[in-house]
């Protein structure tokens, strides 16, 4: 048990901000690792000792928490902000002590994925209950049940942590996902990989953050083939070694600021923005009338002038349209000329953050029907999640409050937009996934405090 470990001062981040919209956003930025890989690469180390090194990375809340999570677990952790370089030594781990995996509880839903890898190194893991974004579930119910079926033995706890031991190993297994599910995808790739034997996962998340979690445990020596019908084919091997991997750019944070660029009738040049993960938005911002130049070392996106076009939109998982990328263009569609429907399949709960918009001026409406091409899960459930926007509409500032990550870039574009003063609370839950978030508005000449 590690008792070395001293627990992480609280990060004195400011969390107001204030925003004075009205001004376009312009000038360039860079953007670097994806926040939904480069977590779980550093997950992924602890499955081989020695020193792997994760590059790329962004400075964000979460790489963060995965340090000291990681430190918890005995692991030598080195975060070159800078160069955007994070070296693990999982030479020697252990199971944490339980009190101070708490103290980390409720900050991400990263925990459950170390408990393949701790099984795998030490017979066994603990989880602490899970917090994360409030969109809709991601049931644990999925990962308990990759976990079981590989040989875990489980106990969960009346105050939602979990225990977990593998007494005779882990073996593998057919493993089904009823949903492509990430999360899960991720937790039946670094539980089987040195499982004795074969696993097979159908329904698997195929996503470009998946590949290179793939590629990542690949390099490491595992034997992982990728059939085109969503089957992922793991033989177990007995040993795995360190490995050196750059992560790719962030396509949801690219995304996130190309809306901006959208709504604010701006100009961005975003350094480091690659085209192969980013087609599918890059066709739907072409179609609303944005205008966009991919060269070697970036994107520009830009706004061109004149009326912006309404369209009808559907997320999905890829290669569709991608629900992190939702929300914010969400509120540059209340900027277009028209009515648009957005039909959300991924996520029963994500139009909660349209609530704030529509305080704002938007006008914005819910169902709970089907506004898509195809019925989804969510059809005939009671779950509100087609959305129509009605523009444009002028927004006026307000006082918001964050809901989650995604939700929340949405609220800060809608106050880039709006006539007036808006005040923002709970700024740092951006943190989590935009590396240097105010230092890039103000980059772009965006009227804040």
């Amino acid at each position: 048990m590690n008792t070395s470990f001293k627990q992480p001062q609280p990060l004195q981040e400011e969390d107001i901000l204030t925003v004075w919209g009205g001004e376009p956003l312009k000038g360039e930025i860079c953007v670097r690792g994806a926040k939904n890989f480069v977590s779980k690469a550093m997950v992924a180390s602890l499955l081989a000792p020695g020193e792997s090194v994760v590059q790329n990375v962004p400075d964000i809340k979460d790489v963060r928490v995965v340090s000291d999570l990681l430190r918890l677990h005995g692991a030598k952790t080195e975060v070159d902000k800078e160069a955007g370089t994070v070296k693990i030594d999982a030479s020697s781990i252990s199971v944490a002590d339980i009190a101070d995996v708490h103290t980390l509880a409720g900050s991400s839903r990263i925990p459950i994925l170390f408990a393949g890898p701790l099984l795998q190194r030490l017979g066994r893991a603990f989880i602490p209950s899970l917090g994360g974004d409030q969109i809709g579930k991601r049931p644990v119910n999925f990962h308990l049940s990759i976990l079981k079926q590989l040989g875990a033995e489980i106990t969960e706890n009346e105050n939602g942590s979990i225990e977990l031991k593998a007494p005779h190993g882990l073996k593998g297994a057919m493993i089904h996902l009823p949903y492509p599910s990430v999360g899960a995808t991720e937790q039946a790739l670094l539980t089987s990989v040195e499982a004795e034997g074969k696993t097979e996962i159908s329904g698997a998340a195929i996503e470009p953050e998946i590949m290179d979690l793939v590629a990542v445990l690949q390099r490491m020596g595992a034997l992982i083939a990728v059939d085109v019908d969503r089957t992922i084919r793991v033989n177990g091997v007995e040993s795995l070694q360190p490995f050196t991997f750059k992560a790719q750019t962030d396509r949801i944070e690219v995304a996130s600021w190309a809306s901006a660029a959208l709504a604010t009738k701006g100009d961005i040049f975003i350094r480091g923005a690659q085209q192969s993960t980013m087609m599918t938005y890059l066709n739907v911002y072409r179609k609303i009338g944005g205008k966009f130049d991919v060269q070697d070392d970036g994107i520009r996106f830009w706004h061109p002038g004149g009326d912006l076009n309404p369209i009808a939109l559907e997320t999905d998982v890829h290669p569709g349209f991608m629900t992190d990328w939702q929300p914010p263009l969400v509120c540059a569609l209340t900027q277009a000329k028209g009515l648009s429907i957005v039909h959300e399949t991924v996520y029963e709960n994500r139009f909660g953050f349209t609530d704030t918009l529509v305080k704002m001026g938007a006008v914005i409406q819910l169902y709970s029907e089907c506004l898509g091409s195809l019925p989804c899960r969510f059809g005939h459930r009671g779950f509100v999640h087609s959305a129509v926007i009605f523009g444009p509409t002028p927004l006026h500032g307000a006082d918001i409050d964050i809901p989650d990550i995604r939700g929340g870039f949405s609220h800060v574009i809608g106050a880039l937009v709006a006539e007036g003063q808006s005040r923002i609370h709970g700024i740092s839950l951006i943190d989590r996934g935009y590396e240097n978030f105010r230092k890039k508005l103000e980059a772009l000449g965006a009227r804040i405090n």
